[in-house]
């Protein structure tokens, strides 16, 4: 086990990571955007679809909405806090007869064979997580697909505006009186973050230029050491996703970003819209248009998004 994986399991097995992933969407804006458009994408895509590997469910977002409408799902994920939580919720939804739970490693689909799944979908980036194995892990969820597969990965594009603006997640902050700690921290800390930030040219052009910034060193010294820093992480350019999944025979690929149009919108009416049921409604609709344009995918929030069918051949 490299130590991406031993990082990632590390940080996605801290106890509370089950719970807080469950109220993400009640908690910053881009959430919402980015779950409620990956939601229209399922949806709209379901014809034909019985069977289903959500790989790197997490506490169940995804595969919870599949199991309602039906689908047989396996929800794998690396975290037994996450798969304790999506348990819970998928008991409470009525739906555990639909579900199977599995813990593993996106690194190691062995175990599974050749379209064992009419879906194949890996969402919120557990895929740029595997670094130096990305593409392989990639390899392997279109090789588990008899019928479609949907993915989102880390953005590159989208990524790099936050190299400039230590305060970015600020603008997303559905409720500033929340008890989330993350809350907290982002709205204690701004005025340092702004103070103490230095825009950093070289950096910028590392990440632009390799999808990434050093070569997880920092992030394996700090492991060793006891911590728990985030996972080592590869982003993707929008041509390099498409050639990867091409390449591997998948076609009718569509690629988006979603956040794109959120991103440009400043927090306080973001607020003023996504509390008011109509005016949300009509935004993430829209939102769901515009950020499918192929000449905005690459500037999502996060993450890149990108569907296509198994080739029968």
């Amino acid at each position: 086990m490299n130590y991406s994986t031993k990082i990632s399991e590390r940080l996605w097995n801290s106890p509370d990571r089950g719970e807080l992933e469950s109220k993400r969407e009640q908690t910053f804006i881009d959430d919402i955007v980015q779950k409620s458009h990956i939601e229209k994408e399922l949806l709209s895509n379901l014809n034909g679809i019985k069977t289903v590997f959500d790989g790197g469910a997490g506490s169940g977002r995804f595969s919870i909405l599949l199991a309602k409408h039906g689908c047989k799902v396996t929800h794998f994920d690396i975290s037994q806090p996450m798969l304790d939580k999506a348990y819970e919720l998928a008991e409470r939804e009525g739906v555990l007869s639909n579900i199977t739970f599995v813990k593993g490693m996106l690194e190691d689909l062995s175990d599974l064979n050749d379209k064992s799944f009419d879906l194949v979908m890996s969402f919120d980036s557990p895929i740029s997580y595997t670094y130096p194995d990305q593409e392989s892990v990639i390899y392997n969820l279109i090789r588990l697909a008899k019928k479609k597969i949907m993915i989102s990965v880390t953005s590159r594009l989208g990524s790099l505006p936050y190299f400039a603006n230590p305060i970015q997640k600020n603008q997303f902050i559905l409720d500033e009186n929340c008890d989330d700690a993350w809350v907290k921290w982002c709205l204690d800390n701004k005025e340092k973050a702004i103070s103490n930030f230095k825009f950093n040219k070289a950096i910028c052009e590392e990440m632009l230029n390799r999808g990434m910034v050093g070569n997880g060193e920092e992030e394996t010294k700090d492991y060793k050491s006891g911590k728990t820093p985030w996972p080592i992480t590869y982003s993707f350019m929008p041509d390099e996703l498409r050639c990867i999944l091409e390449g591997y025979g998948v076609r009718n690929i569509s690629l988006a970003g979603p956040g794109a149009y959120a991103r440009t919108i400043p927090n306080e009416l973001l607020v003023n819209i996504m509390n008011d049921l109509t005016q949300r409604a009509d935004f993430l609709n829209f939102c769901h248009e515009y950020d499918s344009n192929p000449f905005v995918c690459g500037m999502g929030k996060d993450n890149l998004f990108a569907k296509g069918d198994i080739s029968d051949e």
